[in-house]
């Protein structure tokens, strides 16, 4: 017999509702971490105990909230970010749902400790597994600070399921990095187990971050992207072809301000790169697309990680041009040589200087951190495949990465892999 329908009791909807929002430890931390930057703050420092499986610990600076506020704020579908149902369509803020606190309290022991500047006693909520234990009065200083212990102490099925606590901190600090590359001028910590990881100064620019994160000589590898269409904007930074990794870990998407996965924008990128990068490989891009907020939804996902575009191909379009724009480079005049193969045609009639921009096609590169001679100093040209030699005459310019010649012939400059043409 069929069970009879009825309303769920409100702790096991907190418990779903938490399920879609919060996964593991680095779900929490990016609600908190986005909540600080929507207060305002100009820094915000994390801590995590375990790989965050026994403490979460975010603070900030930011506009801290009254008692009456703080209190609403751990109910389900209390925000202060929108007011309307039209307002979603136009959303600036990280979060607007008012989903988070809610979803976080009902699954962990849950400290809350805010104050706003205009008071001079703040607040101090515990909650645990959703049930509200305490509401004292606190001295703290200006700002919010949360504290998570215990994620998931009541669903135990779901504490089952999460990763070594290396695994676990390794997607924190994931995370922790997105969203120093999107605010760089927040100032950012990041302690784990009483040990300092990253100390990143506010007031900082997107280059000044890529260096903290990798090092000097990645952000060398890297190319500025200034683009702009009547719609669409793309600024940033795309690799050079030897940053290309066997992943997209080195790729990096914001659109308007907001950290998002757009299926467009990877499809976009590999268009871009598709004639000097080999196939499964993929290059670093770090990406931030503004457009009008119509023209975004960003109500996909449960945890927002992913976004779509009205027009879809107008932003493709713009992040092509973006990055060819960037990975264009003037090669240099070089010192006239003597042909080191010729054949029985006369050489041709010299040419203009200019060459059409088509791409390289090498092989993979040994090193991701190996420039390349060709992909820096010269406009590249697809070389004919086939196994006799496929050019009239052609003359050495230098090696490309310790792997390849490059050569000049009459289409263009080419990479000639050595052992292959043995």
């Amino acid at each position: 017999m069929t069970a009879p329908i009825q309303m769920l009791p409100d702790h096991v909807i907190n418990k779903i509702a938490a399920g879609e929002v919060i996964e593991r430890p680095a779900s929490v931390m990016k609600e908190l971490v986005e909540n600080a930057i929507d207060a305002g703050a100009t820094q915000v420092d994390v801590e995590v105990v375990q790989g965050g499986m026994q403490l979460i610990a975010i603070s900030d600076n930011g506009s801290g909230m009254s008692r009456d506020n703080a209190l609403l704020s751990i109910e389900r579908h209390a925000t202060s970010k929108i007011r309307t149902a039209e307002e979603v369509e136009a959303v600036t803020t990280l979060g607007f749902r008012g989903e988070a606190l809610s979803s976080i309290s009902a699954v962990s022991r849950f400290t809350l400790i805010t104050r706003p500047a205009t008071e001079l006693s703040g607040t101090e909520i515990h909650v645990s597994g959703g049930k509200l234990q305490d509401v004292l009065d606190a001295g703290c200083p200006p700002g919010t600070r949360f504290e998570i212990r215990n994620l998931f102490f009541n669903v135990p099925a779901r504490r089952k399921f999460l990763r070594t606590e290396a695994t676990e901190l390794a997607q924190i600090r994931q995370l922790f990095a997105v969203y120093a590359l999107a605010h760089p001028k927040t100032g950012l910590t990041f302690i784990s187990d009483g040990r300092e990881v990253y100390n990143l100064p506010g007031g900082s620019t997107l280059a000044d971050r890529i260096v903290a994160l990798y090092s000097p000589a990645f952000l060398s590898h890297l190319r500025p992207i200034d683009f702009k269409t009547n719609s669409v904007s793309v600024t940033g930074f795309a690799g050079l072809p030897q940053t290309g990794r066997k992943d997209r870990s080195d790729q990096y998407v914001f659109i308007n301000g907001r950290p998002a996965s757009a299926p467009i924008i990877y499809h976009a990128l590999n268009e871009a790169y598709h004639a000097v990068l080999a196939r499964g490989r993929y290059p670093s891009a770090f990406l931030f697309i503004e457009t009008p907020s119509s023209m975004v939804d960003v109500n996909v996902h449960p945890a927002k990680k992913e976004v779509r575009f009205r027009h879809p191909n107008e932003v493709r379009d713009a992040v092509v041009a973006a990055v060819q724009k960037a990975l264009v480079l003037e090669a240099p005049a070089a010192e006239p040589l003597e042909p080191v193969f010729q054949f029985d045609t006369p050489r041709p009639a010299p040419q203009p200087q200019h060459q059409p921009d088509l791409p390289i096609r090498p092989a993979e590169m040994k090193s991701r951190n190996t420039p390349s001679v060709a992909a820096e100093t010269a406009k590249p040209i697809v070389p004919a495949s086939g196994n006799k030699a496929p050019w009239k005459w052609c003359r050495v310019l230098g090696q490309a990465g310790g792997l390849y010649v490059v050569l000049e012939t009459e289409d263009g400059v080419v990479l000639m892999d050595p052992q292959a043409a043995h």
